[in-house]
């Protein structure tokens, strides 16, 4: 699985709330840790994706 965030991004922190194994902020907005997703940690991703409150989180399966 792969993420990413788009420039509609707050940084709110919701998703580094949420899985900071993948997250982190940025400058400017939140930020994808690595290119893939571990495994482990897929289900805090989509689960980020679902809260994020102007849906900048996309996950590509």
């Amino acid at each position: 699985m792969k993420v990413r965030i788009e420039d509609t991004c707050t940084a709110c922190g919701l998703c580094i709330e949420t899985c900071p194994e993948v997250f982190e902020l940025g400058d400017e907005f939140a930020q994808v840790l690595g290119n893939e997703v571990p495994p482990e940690h897929e289900n805090a991703v989509r689960q980020a994706a679902e809260e994020c409150p102007v849906e900048a989180i996309i996950v590509e399966e």
